[in-house]
């Protein structure tokens, strides 16, 4: 009888170890999920990013050895982080459930709740990412080597905000309502070489950093969640703003107006130096977000607000609307001396000296909503192959169709070719 007891501990033991084994290697790989144990798996872990995505799609295929790449990183997180994957394609009525409307389809689950996710997808970036998700919402640094190696961690994509001298608690609700858009953290301990660095000269201050753009903010109060949160949220930006498709989604949720510059190349020397004055009168006018545009970097946006045949560069004030306003006697500017034509720009803009332009393109939540660049070609050649094959079989003519290999391998072709950008979707 003993031996018999003995013998089924051991088995129950061996199947024990075996079933956490699977679950850590599991953890540790991208699971495969589908309406069996979808909500199983969102329930059992706080946080799941999940790829809704479908085997034809060249996105999809790019995407997934990154995701491979990013998994056991994931894993090993103080709060860890499981990658999941679900087939729309194969698993319709589960993607019509969480909303999927294109593919790839990005989601981290936090708690059950769901946010889409339109990050960066090289497995370092999307680590750094996603890191973001499970830190703490206020981080406290007690030395000059605690904040230089809170700052590297955090990466380039948000912007930091760093208390220095200031109380946990004084920043901690906003810490937790914007912990998607910012790193938020104190100092309590740091030296006079550290103030030199990050150019505040007294305590406390709030000191706001854009790592990708070499910008910086000091806010020196008044230290009241009102004031604070108004500092946070005008810097969620950098001083002067390129526009593109990852800022355009910030700025859906900024009130204030865009001067708007649009130039010829960001990249040109010229281009740079206005750029520099642009962040001056940005930090001088809070009021306002200073945004910047080259034709060679996006024609299609800059000729929205008649770039084309006109003299550059060209400064407008936009609401995000249909319609932008120039400013009468201030249409272009001259190389020289732009800080005084800024002046004069913004100082005919309050006067009221403008003239009402209606944009040739779409509003600033068209942009959004609208399916551009990749996505408008794939919508454009399944219609024409939908009018090409309903022509076909109204003559009553045979029709020859490709195996899947082989309209498999022209869709990638065609996706290979085109420009791919992060929010991108195949369909």
């Amino acid at each position: 009888m003993k031996t018999t007891r003995s013998s089924l501990i051991l088995i129950l033991s061996i199947i024990i170890s075996a079933t956490e084994s699977t679950r850590a290697d599991k953890i540790n790989t991208v699971l495969e999920l589908d309406e069996s144990n979808f909500d199983s798996t969102i329930a059992a872990n706080d946080y799941v990013f999940v790829d809704f995505y479908a085997p034809w799609c060249t996105h999809c295929k790019r995407l997934a050895p990154e995701l491979d790449v990013a998994a056991p990183i994931l894993a090993e997180l103080k709060k860890p982080i499981v990658i999941a994957k679900v087939n729309a394609d194969k698993y319709t009525r589960l993607a019509r459930k969480h909303e999927v409307d294109g593919y790839p389809t990005l989601k981290i689950y936090m708690h059950g709740v769901p946010t889409e996710y339109y990050g960066p997808r090289k497995a370092e970036l999307l680590v750094r990412f996603l890191r973001k998700f499970v830190a703490p919402d206020v981080v406290v640094l007690n030395s000059d080597s605690a904040i230089r190696e809170f700052v590297e961690e955090a990466g380039t994509y948000f912007p930091i905000f760093i208390g220095f001298g200031l109380n946990e608690t004084l920043i901690s609700n906003l810490a937790i309502k914007y912990k998607k858009k910012a790193w938020f953290s104190v100092a309590s301990d740091f030296s006079d070489d550290v103030m030199v660095q990050y150019d505040f000269d007294k305590i406390p201050t709030m000191v706001s950093i854009h790592p990708s753009y070499n910008d910086h903010s000091i806010f020196y109060g008044p230290f009241e969640e009102e004031f604070l949160e108004e500092f946070i949220k005008q810097n969620f930006l950098p001083l002067a703003v390129p526009i593109n498709y990852d800022t355009l989604k910030v700025l859906k949720d900024d009130k204030r107006k865009i001067v708007l510059t649009i130039l010829e190349d960001e990249s040109e020397e010229k281009s740079q130096k206005l750029i520099k004055t642009l962040k001056a009168a940005a930090s001088a006018n809070r009021n306002l977000v200073f945004g910047y545009v080259g034709v060679k970097q996006w024609a299609e946006f800059a000729e929205t607000f008649g770039a084309k045949g006109t003299k550059l560069p060209k400064m407008i004030v936009w609401d995000g609307g249909e319609e932008y306003l120039s400013v009468i006697g201030s249409e272009s500017f001259e190389e020289e001396d732009q800080g005084s034509q800024i002046s004069q720009f913004l100082a005919g803009y309050r006067e009221g000296k403008t003239e009402r332009n209606r944009i040739s393109g779409p509003s600033l939540m068209g942009y959004l909503n609208s399916l551009i660049g990749i996505r408008t070609v794939y919508i454009i050649v399944f219609l024409v192959a939908m009018l090409i094959l309903i022509r076909h079989i109204s003559k009553e003519e045979p029709l020859t169709v490709g195996t899947g290999d082989q309209v498999e391998h022209a869709t990638s072709s065609e996706a290979e070719s085109s420009e791919y950008r992060p929010g991108d979707k195949q369909d």
